[in-house]
């Protein structure tokens, strides 16, 4: 490495620690308001998709550029990207089929490349054999089928010239910003191709549910609050998550904890990201396992139970259809969600904190949902007190429930030959407003 990437690289350590140490503990740009936040909150289970053309490789769709790809190949893979079996439509059917309320489309990754025809760059959909605009047409379809439609896009760029650091075959995905830098980096020429991408795809994709930024390396806080006022004003209702800059605190209008689900978080707005198909985000071809349905729901449960949404990934073929298998255990999950949704669509998580231990719950006017996936090896499931009285109980996964309600303890129990494999699912009725009662942990 040169003299002036060693200076350079030390320059960046120096601003990542100054920005470190003097981040305010808020954010001085306006969020998005409380009916925005509310109205993303109900979707709670949305689709996201990692796909491009390094799905030709079936390799990570930005880690592998010079790593598992060579640069040369990795950068003109776009030349035979031909996804002829793509299908809008089908696409947002089966997030339908899901029970799916939103979807967050990768629009551009850490290589470069733009899913739709971007005029400030020729690394794009419009110059690949398929020639289509997959973002117009995605976007339209989400609109016919009223699915909420975001879109992903990288604040990092390897491939761009201005962006300081490209990926060398040792890069450790956990860095901050890379061992190798670009001769002539212009980082505030970035930040403005940047920008101008980012007002494309609001003023032509728009509205946008959500404006999901990733890998903000070596973007801090003098650019990353700029941005946000730009999209903000772009577009007053969009929803903005915490990766625009770093360091990511307390940035944007919610967090995205990522494959792993959520803590109980009622303040902070929170989605999971996680992918449906092994650690991998884009189309792996090969020993790439997927969850289990149990699985799949419980991790929905927990996530909503926490007062989170979730964003399950999926990371469609060469040809553009989604893996059958994958649409198989999309269409599995969309059976469960469709007889219980009324428990996860438009509720808040709660009163009853979820925990391994026993399940999760969730509420919505004067009901609490039970999603009971542990009971006791003797006896009634023990529910800590609440401070509402409990009107009425039925078992929606079948059977009869029983609910005993005292000054210190609630009681429910479900005869074991009525308790359901993946959760039980028992609906508790109040009398008041459930999402006034203090959220309280469930006593071992």
């Amino acid at each position: 490495m040169r003299k002036g990437s060693r200076s350079f690289g030390r320059t960046v350590v120096g601003l990542l620690l100054l920005c470190v140490v003097a981040a305010p503990a808020a954010m001085s740009v306006p969020g998005a308001s409380e009916k925005d936040i509310a109205t993303w909150r109900s979707r709670r289970f949305g689709m996201f998709i990692h796909w491009g053309p390094v799905t030709l490789k079936g390799t990570k769709i930005g880690w592998s550029r010079g790593k598992q790809v060579p640069l040369e190949e990795y950068d003109n893979l776009y030349k035979r990207f031909n996804p002829i079996q793509f299908d809008a439509d089908e696409w947002v059917r089966i997030a339908e089929d899901a029970g799916m309320k939103y979807m967050v489309m990768v629009t551009k990754s850490l290589g470069g490349f733009c899913l739709w025809p971007s005029k400030y760059t020729d690394h794009h959909i419009g110059n690949t054999p398929f020639g289509r605009d997959v973002l117009r047409e995605l976007s339209d379809a989400c609109r016919k089928r009223s699915i909420a439609f975001g879109t992903y896009y990288c604040v990092a760029d390897f491939r761009h010239p201005d962006y300081p650091s490209w990926q060398p075959p040792d890069f450790p995905e956990n860095s901050v910003g890379g061992k190798t830098y670009k001769p002539n980096p212009n980082l505030d020429r970035y930040i403005e191709h940047m920008r101008n991408q980012v007002t494309e795809l609001i003023e032509n994709y728009g509205p946008l549910s959500t404006m999901w930024f990733d890998t903000p390396r070596l973007v801090f806080r003098e650019h990353g609050i700029p941005t946000i006022e730009m999209v903000r004003k772009l577009q007053p209702d969009i929803m903005i998550n915490e990766r625009v800059y770093t360091p990511q605190t307390n940035v944007g209008d919610y967090s995205t904890p990522e494959q792993k689900v959520g803590g109980f978080d009622r303040v902070r707005p929170w989605e999971t990201c996680m992918t449906l198909c092994g650690p991998q985000w884009s189309w792996k071809p090969k020993d790439d396992p997927m969850k289990s349905l149990e699985k799949c729901v419980r991790i929905l449960l927990f996530t909503v139970g926490g007062d989170g949404n979730l964003l399950l990934n999926v990371g469609p073929m060469p040809d553009g259809r989604i893996e059958p298998r994958q649409v198989e255990r999309l269409r599995e999950m969309g059976k469960w969600v469709k007889k219980y949704g009324d428990g996860i669509h438009g509720t808040r998580g709660g009163p009853f904190k979820p925990d391994q231990k026993w399940g999760a719950s969730t509420c919505k006017g004067n009901d609490i949902y039970l999603f009971v996936m542990k009971w006791p090896d003797e006896g009634p499931l023990r529910l800590p007190a609440i401070a509402m009285k409990i009107k009425s109980s039925k078992a929606l996964s079948g059977g009869k429930v029983t609910v005993t309600q005292t000054h210190s303890r609630v009681l429910v129990d479900v005869s074991p030959d009525d308790r359901a494999d993946i959760a039980t699912v028992i609906k508790l009725t109040v009398d008041g407003d459930a999402f006034e009662i203090k959220p309280v942990d469930v006593l071992k």
